[in-house]
């Protein structure tokens, strides 16, 4: 079988209709991205600018570990003098744990997994599944001091004075 180019040969527009067409650009529409608001938008993403960014100085940077992670590691972390280890178990800060766990807004225990040592840890912020596992395991979950002072908002000095 002979190729389409072959069998053109001789044809005065290959197949392109009458000799006016495939004059210029305006036969395929433009040139470039010519009508990607009108007659090919649909080839194109939506024009303008949609949603918003909030502002990196209202954006908390929160950094998460896994209360099985802790429990998993709890021996390991106590080895290298990160964690205490306890008569019933561990005591450890999450914020030691994680790495630049003191340089973010905030570091938050996540409950997935299972626990089976009893662990005393104390984060910014705990997710309820968190603490369920914690206590379940005879352990005890503390809200640490930067954590407290956001939540009352400094407002303990006035309470005393009172």
């Amino acid at each position: 079988m002979t190729s389409k180019k072959r069998r053109q040969r001789g044809s005065r527009t290959h197949g392109g209709g009458t000799h006016k067409n495939r004059r210029g650009a305006g036969h395929r529409g433009g040139r470039g991205r010519a009508g990607r608001a009108k007659h090919e938008f649909h080839n194109y993403e939506p024009l303008g600018k949609h949603g918003f960014s909030r502002p990196e100085d209202s954006q908390e940077t929160v950094l998460t570990v896994s209360v099985q992670k802790l429990d998993e590691d709890a021996a390991l972390y106590a080895a290298e003098g990160v964690a205490e280890e306890t008569d019933d178990g561990y005591q450890l800060d999450a914020r030691d744990i994680v790495d630049d766990g003191w340089d973010v807004d905030a570091v938050k225990v996540l409950g997935s997994g299972q626990v089976r040592n009893s662990l005393d840890v104390t984060a910014d912020a705990f997710s309820a599944s968190a603490v369920e596992l914690i206590e379940e395991a005879g352990g005890d979950a503390v809200l640490s001091e930067r954590a407290e002072e956001e939540e009352f908002g400094g407002s303990e000095d006035e309470d005393d004075d009172e």
